[in-house]
Formats: structure tokens, C-alpha cells, sequence
């Protein structure tokens, strides 16, 4: 009977480092409730932000160098963007932040575009130029009336 009770608490043992291991991974990986997550803030603020939430990603170059950590909408009735951007990714103080979308239908990302300026943000702050979210529908709309006044 010790033999089994050996047999046991070994395998118990790992099974539970298996779930500790894979657990690890899942927050590490999936970056839950920012747990795992590094990088340093930025703000940008959108006249329309077309849908944007939080975990959207953030690209330069066409690679993800961050996440959208929050969306609120300030006294103006503006979208403001709290930008999580790795830390080593530096942004220009002239980049241009725009919301676009991925595929025609897809989801919505955060493309920062590079300046020329040496000065680089810090943390805190914000991303002076940016261009809101094109709307499919406003345009379709604008197309149809258009053509049908012709």
C-alpha cells in the first residue's frame, strides 16, 4: 500500500506542475488583465475611433508593437486611446496615429506612422496628429446619393 501512496503523490505532482506550467503560459501568452504585459502609455485622441477597443492591437511597419489598453471619451465627446507600446519601440513626437482596419470587414487596429522629428514621446504622452476611422457606410451612402441626383 506505500508503494501506491508513492506512486500517487508523484503523480499528483506533476500533473500539478503541469498546471502551474500551463497557466503560466496562458497569462504570459494571452496577456491577461495585463498581467504580463510591459511597455510604457501613450495617449491619442480620435475624432472618431470607428469602433476601436480595448486589447485592438497597435502596429508600426505593419508589426504589432503594442495593445490599445483603454478607450474612454474625454470632455470634448472625443474617443481618447490609452496606447500600451513596447519598450523598445520608440515613437517620434510627430508620428501620426490612424485607425484602420484590417481586410476590408475586419477588425479595427491602431497604425502609427512615423516622423522625422528626433524627439521621442514618453510615457504619458500624446500623440499629437491623428486621423479617425474611415466609415464603409458613410461612404456607400455618400456614393448612392450622389449618383442618384445625376
Amino acid at each position: 500500500m506505500n508503494e501506491y501512496k508513492k506512486i500517487e503523490l508523484v503523480v499528483g505532482a506533476f500533473v500539478l506542475a503541469g498546471i502551474i506550467s500551463i497557466s503560466w503560459m496562458a497569462v504570459k501568452l494571452g496577456q491577461i488583465g495585463g498581467v504580463g504585459a510591459s511597455g510604457y502609455a501613450l495617449e491619442a485622441v480620435f475624432e472618431d475611433a470607428g469602433g476601436m477597443r480595448s486589447g485592438s492591437d497597435v502596429m508600426l511597419a505593419g508589426v504589432v508593437i503594442g495593445r490599445v489598453s483603454d478607450v474612454v471619451i474625454n470632455e470634448e465627446s472625443e474617443a481618447k486611446l490609452t496606447l500600451l507600446i513596447h519598450d523598445d519601440i520608440s515613437i517620434t513626437a510627430d508620428a501620426i496615429a490612424s485607425v484602420r482596419t484590417k481586410g476590408i470587414i475586419g477588425e479595427r487596429y491602431v497604425r502609427i506612422s512615423q516622423g522625422g522629428d528626433d524627439t521621442l514621446l514618453q510615457s504619458g504622452d500624446e500623440i499629437e496628429e491623428t486621423e479617425s476611422a474611415i466609415n464603409i457606410e458613410d461612404l456607400v451612402s455618400k456614393y448612392i446619393f450622389s449618383s442618384s441626383e445625376e
